[in-house]
This record gives structure tokens, sequence and C-alpha cells, in this order.
């Protein structure tokens, strides 16, 4: 196993879902791509731009997600792994399975917050989109994790 691509999203979740990745990686000696996709521009999806305040909060957003990132990987790289950060604009779930696909992964780690059906028919699930769409294996790190 060379490559895994353990994906993040900042949640309560995200210390547990790096940690398993980092289990299974130091396990086989893989490469650790750790990937968070933030929101895409509102003009990337069809929607004006908006006002120069909507603009300035959300390069503000980018660049804490680009902090928060960066301190993860320096966490891992520090336990001696090999770690590189990614931090792409995109569609959550076509965004991993690219990526995914380009980095050639072996397996996809990321985490299931366990949403109700209302929530994903209107909002989706990430973890069962990359579920059916991956083409390599796909790890699932459970909300029950939480409590372990």
């Amino acid at each position: 196993m060379n490559n895994i691509l353990i994906a993040i999203d900042f949640s309560d979740l995200t210390p547990k879902v790096i940690e398993t990745g980092a289990k299974i990686a130091a396990s086989f000696g893989s490469k650790i791509w750790l990937i968070h996709v933030a929101a895409p521009d509102p003009d990337f999806v069809g929607f004006e731009t908006g006002p120069q305040s909507k603009r300035d909060w959300r390069a503000k957003t980018f660049r804490e997600e680009h902090r928060l990132i960066q301190a993860e990987a320096a966490t891992l790289s520090d336990r001696g792994l090999d770690v590189t950060p990614l931090l792409i604009q995109g569609v959550t779930v076509e965004t991993l399975v690219q990526e995914a696909e380009k980095l050639q992964a072996d397996l996809i780690v990321l985490g299931s917050h366990g949403h109700n059906v209302l929530y994903k028919t209107f909002m989706g699930s990430v973890s069962e989109g990359v579920l059916t769409q991956a083409s390599c294996p796909v790890l699932l790190v459970p909300t029950k994790m939480l409590n372990t």
C-alpha cells in the first residue's frame, strides 16, 4: 500500500480520521496525502461573486483552512510519517475521487458523520458518494469513534 489519501473536514471527527489513516500508513510505510476540499467560490458554481466583503470572508476562511491543514501535516511529519497536505477548492465528492485517481491512492480514509435521512436527501452524503464512486478501497471512520 503506497499511497493513502486521508480526507478531512476539520469537524470533531477529524482527529480520529487522521489517527486511523496514520496508523495504517505507519504499518505499511505508506505516503499520506492529507486533503481538505474547500468550498468552491460562488462564481465557480454559477453564482455572482457578490460584494467585496464576501470575497474577503472567503479568502480569510481559505487561509485559515490552509493553516489548519499545514499544522496537521506538520504533526504527522514530526512522527516520522511521509505526508503532503493538499487544500483544493471544488465539489467535495468529485474532487476527492479525482484526486485519489490522480495520486493513485490505494486507500481513502474519511469520516462518516451519520446524518439522518432528511439531511442526506437534501445535502447528500460525502462518504456515500466517495464510497460508490472511488476506484480504490474506502475506509469510513464512524462518528461513534468520538467516544473512544
